[in-house]
């Protein structure tokens, strides 16, 4: 009998193996909904529609778009910079764990009509699947990529060339069909893609760029009227995003705008679709560092900005007549002592207290009018900036405002508005231990450095390297380390277990396998919980291949 009952559990036990295979095989079949690109930390339920001053989702929850700017596929690598020096999925890990949800990639019909990019150092890590791709296919795999990790995307049509942002839809060789099919091209590839959740239709009209003028040459709100009502006869689920302009409103009160910024067109020309629900108002504010507008030397500033903002751009969502979306904003200083520096406090201040949603300008460090979130070796948070950034996103960075990176240098004026951006120079991406590296270990196949990268009178953030030097490529590998005098508060690629004073650091999905000569970064930043104590860094740090 006993001999009979092992039989049996043999039988059931092999049964219910072949029947949990069926299962997984069958449920893997089955077609994927809208919301299969959310998270727990997105939870909205796509498409997203708008009511009154919200965006939200489609169970009605609204929701608040908080985003980065990785710009590049607009320019001449036509792709998102910064692939000389990262992964592009440890990129948007990295944007992910910050707090943000959602990125607006910037694109220039140029480069969507390529066949080529540059700019990509394809021995990092997953950057080896962009080898070959065209620029369309590179977009592809950051959307999807992005929908992994349950990141929303807008595209912005940023550019016509790859050479500068033109004042009209139209020109530098380039006709309104062109703009126009651009976006019916998009909006078909990515009719199923959940998570790319709108078109901001063109960036920064101005010069020529008129509103309410009914001159079908330079009016935006009748072009827009066009772009937005074709992008939603293939695609309905769009958000429209419609910017503002630079001048030439009839009866506007503001004499200075920034480029993109002037919505005041609205309160008597408003922008009229097909889908009402679906229109969303997007200015762009920027601070002296970018050009030194006269109302910041006004005796009445900063007070005097609250005024420009209701009369510029708030007063649509104050009444409710759609959502305002800030797409762009940014500087270098965060202090509380600059201009540009008091400025920004006051917009994050005035974002967080109307609720509003936006895309930081910008998450790349090599814009030279606003720097970035990154520092630049393309890896580093700009911990000041970080800290201003939280007070608006749900994820709080908890380093103190007491960790400062200003300059006193004067601020050059400028031509308000054309983004510099300082040009990728391609490097390697070797494993070099340098003079701030705290201490290093090795397997037989894998080597790890780690370095204080930042470090502050209560806080400090560490990366650590993990390279491989062998022939073959590891499937696996997972770090170890102790330390006792600091907690961790945000970590980027990989997670951070604690048991007692020591650490375990698995390696996210995507980041196990380490090709030959290839390295992995992970990282975090911590707390000390003791600002006197110097023995707050990462102890015994090892590496190993788990059997």
């Amino acid at each position: 009998m006993k001999r009979q009952r092992i039989q049996f559990y043999q039988r059931l036990f092999v049964f219910t193996v072949a029947l949990l295979v069926f299962l997984s095989g069958l449920l893997g079949q089955l077609p994927s909904t809208a919301t299969s690109n959310t998270t727990a930390a997105t939870t909205y339920k796509l498409p997203l529609s708008t009511s009154g001053a919200r965006i939200i989702d489609a169970s009605g929850k609204t929701v608040l778009l908080a985003g980065v700017n990785w710009f590049g596929m607009e320019t001449e690598t036509h792709v998102p910079h910064g692939l000389w020096f990262r992964d592009y999925k440890e990129m948007l890990s990295q944007i992910k764990s910050l707090g943000y949800n959602t990125i607006r990639l910037p694109y220039s019909v140029e480069a969507l009509r390529s066949n080529n990019i540059s700019a990509v150092d394809y021995t990092i890590g997953s950057n080896k699947e962009l080898e070959g791709k065209t620029p369309l296919e590179v977009m592809d795999l950051v959307v999807k990529e992005a929908e992994h990790q349950g990141l929303m995307i807008v595209l912005d049509s940023h550019r016509l060339n790859t050479k500068r942002i033109p004042e009209l839809w139209y020109g530098d060789g380039f006709t309104e069909a062109d703009w126009i099919d651009t976006w019916r091209l998009l909006a078909q590839r990515y009719k199923n893609q959940a998570n790319i959740i709108g078109a901001d239709l063109k960036n920064e009209p101005h010069g020529r760029a008129s509103w309410g003028t009914n001159d079908l040459s330079t009016d935006w709100r009748l072009a827009a009227e066009r772009a937005g009502n074709a992008i939603l006869s293939i695609n309905p689920n769009w958000l429209i995003i419609v910017e503002g302009i630079e001048l030439n409103v009839p009866g506007q009160k503001l004499t200075r705008h920034w480029q993109g910024g002037n919505l005041e067109g609205v309160r008597r020309f408003r922008v009229r679709l097909r889908q009402p629900n679906k229109l969303v108002y997007s200015p762009h504010e920027y601070g002296p560092g970018v050009f030194n507008m006269p109302y910041f030397y006004d005796k009445s500033f900063p007070k005097n900005m609250l005024y420009r903002w209701e009369t510029g751009f708030y007063y649509i969502a104050r009444q409710k007549i759609a959502p305002i979306w800030i797409g762009e904003f940014g500087g270098k200083q965060v202090d509380k002592n600059s201009i540009e520096g008091i400025w920004q406090n006051k917009l994050v201040d005035f974002i967080r207290d109307k609720n509003l949603g936006y895309a930081y300008w910008s998450w790349n460090p090599n814009s030279s009018d606003t720097a970035g979130i990154l520092l630049s070796d393309w890896r580093t948070i700009d911990a000041p900036k970080q800290v201003m950034l939280s007070r608006i996103l749900s994820v709080k960075y908890n380093p103190p405002t007491q960790v400062t990176r200003e300059t006193n240098e004067p601020v050059k004026p400028q031509a308000p508005r054309e983004q510099q951006v300082i040009q990728p120079q391609l490097t390697n991406n070797l494993l070099k231990p340098s003079s701030s590296t705290i201490s290093s270990s090795s397997s037989k196949q894998l080597q790890v450095t780690s370095k204080i990268d930042s470090d502050w009178q209560s806080g400090f953030c560490v990366t650590f390297k993990v390279g491989n030097s062998n022939s073959t490529k590891v499937q696996n590998w997972q770090l170890t380390f102790n330390m006792d005098k600091a907690a961790i508060n945000n970590s980027w690629n990989a997670t951070f277990k604690q048991k007692g004073s020591e650490y375990i650091v698995t390696p996210l999905d995507w980041g196990r396998v380490i090709e030959p000569n290839q390295v992995r970064d992970v990282g975090f930043c911590a707390n000390k919980l003791n600002a006197a104590s110097t023995d707050y860094q990462p102890k015994n740090v090892k590496v190993k291949i788990p059997s």
